[in-house]
């Protein structure tokens, strides 16, 4: 049994995850913005916190006593939101602050979920310099993602060993528990390429449990 601690757990992907890491026995610290909008996720094994994933020192005081982290944390919901709220900083912010705060904490894991936006494609491009496969209005939100990938490259000295997981386009957050997936490089894979939440969740703790991919992007998919 570890102690993992989520943030974004109120998420798609942080739910699916704290679920999947429950029913491996582990125990979870389910880290959000705002407790009061997600009693729901508190359960038995599951302790729920207030947090915010660009701060350091609340990452150091939260995470003590944790063998591993996950960021699973977007502030982007869709095109229907906007971009007006958008830090383009967010993700490096959440970088920084995680690869420090883990650190302090003595954390020496942390899984990412990660964007397709910024995997290449057959050619090497990144998808999202693609405007007939990529929509040019989510741009910002991938660059933003983005930034953040290179932050995380960029910090070499770093103790926390961390690892991107990039699943597909399609993610169904309805699709059944296979406990089946594929991990990729970091080139897009096939068009049709989709994976449920529930199995992202499997490869995220499949990584938490016996990790096997260090300092790294990867894809992960059906």
């Amino acid at each position: 049994m570890s102690d993992i601690v989520i943030f974004g757990a109120g998420g798609r992907a942080g739910r699916a995850i704290t679920a999947e890491a429950r029913e491996r026995g582990h125990r979870v610290t389910a880290v959000v913005r705002d407790t009061d909008k997600y009693r729901d996720i508190a359960a038995d094994g599951v302790r729920l916190v207030r947090g915010d994933v660009t701060d350091a020192e609340a990452i150091s005081s939260i995470a003590p006593g944790h063998d591993a982290a996950v960021h699973a944390v977007s502030p982007f919901s869709g095109p229907e939101q906007g971009f007006t709220d958008l830090d383009p900083h967010f993700f490096v912010k959440a970088a920084d602050a995680l690869l420090h705060g883990l650190a302090e904490a003595r954390v020496p894991r942390l899984v990412l979920v990660g964007l397709f936006a910024n995997l290449n494609d057959a050619h090497g491009r990144p998808l999202m310099d693609d405007p007939s496969v990529f929509p040019a209005e989510i741009r910002p939100f991938a660059l933003a993602h983005t930034a953040g990938l290179d932050r995380l490259r960029a910090a070499r000295d770093t103790v926390v060993d961390w690892l991107m997981l990039t699943p597909p386009a399609l993610l169904d957050a309805t699709g059944a528990r296979t406990g089946r997936y594929r991990i990729g490089g970091e080139t897009v894979p096939s068009a049709s390429a989709r994976l449920s939440y529930a199995d992202l969740a499997v490869a995220v703790v499949d990584e938490l449990d016996t990790p096997r991919h260090h300092r790294a992007r990867v894809s992960v998919f059906d």
